[in-house]
């Protein structure tokens, strides 16, 4: 089946993220029928910080191992890693080249301001016509930056779908009107981000979800392991929480 098929099946499309070759090669052998990167995790695998447009090179050599794997691939390549249109549609067909299926492309600056809306759509649709075969999931922060939008996520989800986008992606969206609302104005497959507690997979796919990615969490968990692992050695493990988002930001920005 292919990655666009997986969009459209009986129950949402569950994504989990990988960080490195080895952690997308043991997904994949776990039964995942396909496979997506965390920009968080490789940012910080590389000790640099997640969204701030430095880790290109790191994307896409992971993107070129990620690539031998059996199932599809989707690549989170932040805001493209640069503003001009046209070198983000080169780096897509670039990761084309290797046969990655899909992108993620977020509006979300790491100033946490939004990118204007007509810069956005230039950009979806100078990498679709660059790069049509590619899945392009346009992501979109009006509810992941400060506080939640519904109008904005609306306007955003219905342009970048004329722009040409295959599938929207709303991070931090979780109340069901919410939710629906977005399937109803972008009429494209609704990727949300599983938040435990918040984001029931039942519930996402009775509302009629299509995709349900675990984003960073994957990789926050196995660091969080690590660190129990290691003390356990000694006798001083015991429970300790993962680290959050801006935990593993501080980890890599205080060295």
């Amino acid at each position: 089946m292919s990655f666009r098929e997986l969009h459209h099946g009986d129950r949402p499309l569950v994504l989990p993220n990988a960080w490195d070759f080895a952690s997308g090669a043991a997904l994949a052998e776990a039964g995942f029928p396909a496979i997506g990167t965390t920009s968080l995790g490789v940012a910080a695998a590389a000790g640099k910080p997640d969204a701030a447009g430095g880790t290109r090179e790191e994307t896409l050599a992971l993107a070129r191992t990620l690539s031998r794997l059996p199932v599809p691939v989707t690549v989170d390549i932040e805001g493209g890693f640069s503003d001009r249109a046209a070198d983000v549609a080169g780096l897509v067909t670039e990761l084309a080249s290797f046969g990655i299926a899909g992108i993620n492309l977020e509006d979300g600056r790491s100033d946490g301001t939004l990118a204007p809306i007509g810069h956005q759509t230039t950009v979806i649709t100078a990498v679709k016509r660059a790069a049509p075969q590619v899945f392009l999931n346009a992501r979109t922060d009006t509810f992941w930056l400060g506080d939640p939008d519904r109008d904005e996520t609306l306007r955003r989800a219905r342009a970048f779908a004329e722009a040409g986008a295959d599938g929207i992606f709303v991070p931090g969206i979780v109340d069901d009107a919410d939710i629906r609302a977005v399937l109803e104005a972008a009429g494209l497959p609704l990727n949300v981000l599983y938040l435990p507690g918040k984001t029931e997979y039942a519930r996402l796919a009775r509302l009629g979800v299509h995709r349900v990615s675990t984003g960073s969490l994957l990789f926050r968990k196995a660091l969080q392991a690590t660190v129990v692992a290691a003390l356990a050695v000694t006798g001083d493990g015991g429970e300790r929480p993962a680290p959050t988002y801006g935990d593993v930001q501080r980890l890599v920005s205080d060295r």
